[in-house]
């Protein structure tokens, strides 16, 4: 996957703050934490992962299914991009 080569660091950052969001949620299970606190630490993190989701999907969506070869002005471009936009509002 080429362009997660490209953008690995950045994703690897992105994974480590979800790991700490998940490990935060098994610290407040462990203890006792307001219900309302781990609700809010479970929905941060689902919103972590969906955001990393998108990114991923976008991606693939620019490397693997267009054409690389095609103008960034073409009609398959723009088909691109609404669907991009579709997806990102969809895991939002």
């Amino acid at each position: 996957m080429a362009h997660t080569a490209r953008d690995r660091e950045k994703l690897l950052i992105r994974v480590r703050r979800i790991r700490g969001q998940v490990e935060a949620i098994e610290r407040l299970l462990g203890t006792e934490h307001e219900c309302s606190e781990v609700l809010q630490l479970v929905a941060a993190c689902r919103g972590a992962l969906n955001g990393l989701m998108a990114e991923l999907v976008e991606g693939h969506i620019w490397f693997h299914v267009l054409d690389q070869d095609r103008p960034k002005d073409s009609p398959q471009a723009a088909a691109a991009e609404e669907l991009i936009d579709i997806v990102k509002a969809y895991l939002k």
